[in-house]
């Protein structure tokens, strides 16, 4: 990869809306010792979740993970904290927030033996105890590659189950830590093995230097692997000792890549230089469960 350096468009570039409701949400998350990787992965959509489309991206089992992938900010070492209490306060939080859809995700915990499967079970049904009409859906880490992980979350009956497998096949080794493309596309493939009913998805950030063509690789290894979504967002360096970005695609070459994808068969694409995991998530759902 070149190491010059790329300098941001016009059409990356947004303006930030604190207004009084998000400065609310944010002083309630720190009240109740909670974290989102809406704010831990800077996300540039968090005004627009937070406050107009009622959704957000609780990250948990603490804030410090046990990887260091290349392209993310979350803070590396070795946890410490296992907080049962923590699924009753995100719980209140989405009820307090008065949110549609929540997403849940969190730090890889590869020191404990489950992955964390029991608290991300745990926090999906206390989620939906006090908020029955609130979507959720799960953005867990590969949980070390075990099924009986896999399956302690999904007899939780999340309404999306969502992993990421970031990047294409020959970037995966340089981009990711522990995590492998190969495992990601066996954890999707399981997840369906358990519950079909439940709807699958995936993303990919761009940017990073793969090519058009690797791209569409990827989809066809998703649908191969009976994933519904996909979502395809714009690699942000986050601090100067991460990734580099090698190329900033587009609006109209993510307007066609979105075009590819539905070709291919997913039920809902969302493509942009600003979209993330979670974007639109409520909207996703919805496209998923018309198709299963």
């Amino acid at each position: 990869m070149t190491t010059d350096y790329v300098r941001k468009p016009e059409w990356l570039k947004i303006k930030l809306n604190t207004n009084e409701q998000y400065i609310g949400f944010k002083k309630m998350m720190r009240e109740k010792k909670l974290h989102t990787v809406c704010e831990e992965a800077k996300c540039p959509n968090i005004h627009e979740c937070w406050a107009v489309r009622k959704t957000a991206t609780f990250m948990i089992l603490g804030s410090v993970c046990t990887r260091a992938c290349r392209f993310c900010a979350v803070q590396t070492g070795l946890p410490t904290e296992l907080d049962w209490e923590e699924p009753e306060r995100v719980a209140e939080s989405v009820e307090q927030m008065g949110l549609k859809h929540v997403v849940i995700t969190a730090v890889a915990r590869d020191d404990l033996k489950d992955g964390g499967a029991r608290v991300f079970a745990e926090t999906v049904r206390a989620v939906r105890h006090r908020n029955p009409f609130c979507s959720i859906e799960v953005l867990p880490s590969d949980m070390n590659g075990e099924l009986d992980n896999l399956k302690i979350l999904m007899d939780a009956r999340p309404d999306i189950l969502n992993h990421n497998i970031e990047t294409v096949r020959r970037l995966s080794p340089s981009v990711r830590a522990r995590a492998t493309y190969e495992r990601s596309l066996e954890f999707l493939r399981r997840a369906k093995h358990i519950n079909a009913i439940i709807p699958t998805k995936s993303s990919i950030m761009i940017g990073l230097g793969e090519t058009k063509e690797e791209i569409m690789e990827t989809m066809d290894d998703l649908r191969a692997n009976d994933v519904d979504i996909m979502t395809i967002g714009q690699y942000l360096q986050p601090t100067k000792r991460h990734l580099k970005v090698q190329k900033y695609w587009n609006p109209q070459e993510f307007k066609e890549l979105k075009e590819i994808a539905l070709s291919k068969g997913f039920s809902h694409c969302e493509a942009g230089p600003l979209v993330r995991s979670s974007y639109h998530a409520d909207e996703q759902i919805q496209a998923a469960k018309a198709n299963v």
